[in-house]
């Protein structure tokens, strides 16, 4: 039993360390000495098996709570064959996020969106002003090159890294690129990704290949490397295979991070919003109070109502809203106020499991059963209604968020972050207003 509570106890400190508030000064005297440290959120930075782990738990906020901006481009995929035409898509997409990343914008949220025959990106901007720049930075072309080793400075040459050594332009960029896709070695089954040059290709890269064996050529886009392959033999035919310790997802993306080079898809920006972070401010703030209201008047009357049994269930609610707010900085869920009121309305299901519980339980107890025996049926017979409730809520949930990207629903915006909280909040709240409800009625009551 020691141990057990020693077990709860940890845990109840690293989720209270997860749902700290960020950057809150501490001050005070000891000994006449002034001591101040910040409270931030639980973060880890450790090493398990040579792989690093850094993960912080803050509070990620959207577009309406930030501020910044929000942009739509047109893409023009009339000169794409049909079937690459996902592909290109999706390569747009993420050379789009690439280049606000590097830009320096913390979580954009950058999407693919059809309307009627049109095909269109929608790009969220938190925190950003320079609009103009970030609009022009998105606009680019992709650019795929090939490099290869050049000559270095004599007095870096010994200590330079293998980006530093790759500073040659060897011409071949990817209109010389047919399609890239990804194949399985037949001998080990491990994921490659193929590449098929044109004509004018397969001389270039026969020339490159030639003279580059045992050497790295780095493939680029945008300045930015994704592979650094070494040539194992000159290749004549017109087509190449890039091998390395890929899983599958990651042979896909340098697929179709190489096809986005080879098949650029013009943009053109069609509506530009600025969002005031005041705004979100206010609402925010509004939010809280509205949230803080409701939430004092439903444990007033369960406690009210039930007496210690709604005590307990007013523990059990402050537990989940502490585990739900530490999932969405654990994943993390960019915040929106949308998503803000799916938690809200989450917590009403949270409440609405405890009272069939206690309500299961009260008409044992009138039956005649001793209390014991009471919680045990009530929480049995409650729990198929408490299961079919939630199940309903979170297949609306599912519906809203619309992962499958069916046209006839939405398909981005603040619609997905609501479902999304909402979602999350539910399957939470079963896990809370059913496990650990009857865990501290079971405890407090022995």
């Amino acid at each position: 039993m020691n141990t057990r509570r020693f077990i709860y106890i940890v845990l109840l400190v690293l989720l209270v360390g997860m749902c700290l508030p960020e950057n809150v000064p501490v001050k005070f005297n000891v000994n006449k000495s002034k001591v101040n440290f910040v409270i931030n959120p639980l973060s880890i930075n450790t090493s398990i098996l040579g792989v690093q782990i850094k993960k912080e738990f803050k509070t990620k906020l959207g577009l309406d709570l930030k501020g910044g901006s929000h942009l739509v481009f047109k893409v023009d995929t009339k000169n794409i064959k049909p079937e690459d035409v996902k592909d290109a898509l999706a390569s747009a997409r993420d050379i789009i996020e690439k280049r606000v990343n590097y830009f320096g914008v913390s979580e954009p949220l950058v999407q693919n969106i059809k309307s009627g025959s049109e095909q269109r990106i929608s790009v969220d901007l938190p925190g950003i002003e320079n609009v103009s720049q970030a609009v022009a930075l998105i606009g680019q072309t992709a650019q795929l090159r090939f490099i290869e080793e050049g000559p270095l400075d004599p007095k870096i040459a010994t200590t330079a890294s293998l980006l530093e050594r790759l500073n040659k332009d060897t011409g071949m960029n990817g209109k010389h690129i047919k399609k890239s896709t990804v194949v399985f070695d037949p001998e080990t089954g491990k994921p490659q990704v193929s590449l098929a040059f044109t004509a004018e290709g397969s001389k270039l890269f026969e020339e490159i290949t030639g003279r580059n064996i045992g050497k790295p050529v780095g493939i680029f886009l945008d300045y930015m490397p994704i592979s650094a392959p070494t040539v194992q033999q000159k290749i004549v035919d017109g087509n190449a295979v890039i091998s390395g310790s890929f899983t599958t997802d990651e042979a896909k993306k340098l697929a179709i991070a190489i096809n986005s080079g080879a098949l650029p898809l013009p943009i053109q920006l069609i509506e530009q919003r600025n969002i005031g972070p005041s705004l979100g401010a206010d609402d925010v703030q509004k939010s809280v109070i509205a949230g803080g209201i409701g939430l004092f008047m439903v444990c007033f009357f369960m406690i009210g109502y039930y007496g210690k049994l709604g005590v307990i269930a007013t523990g059990a609610l402050a537990l989940y809203g502490m585990l739900s707010f530490a999932m969405f900085r654990a994943i993390p869920i960019v915040l929106t106020l949308p998503g803000i009121a799916g938690f809200i309305l989450s917590i009403g299901m949270a409440v609405d499991s405890n009272i069939l519980i206690f309500e299961r339980i009260k008409e044992e107890q009138r039956k005649g059963k001793d209390f014991k025996t009471s919680i045990r049926l009530g929480f049995g017979r409650a729990l198929d209604a408490i299961k079919d409730a939630n199940i309903t809520t979170m297949l609306v949930a599912f519906i809203l968020f619309n992962p499958l990207n069916w046209e006839f629903l939405p398909q981005f915006g603040m619609v997905r972050g609501f479902a999304l909280t909402l979602g999350i909040g539910v399957a939470t709240s079963l896990f809370t207003g059913v496990v650990i409800t009857k865990r501290l009625i079971q405890t407090f009551y022995k």
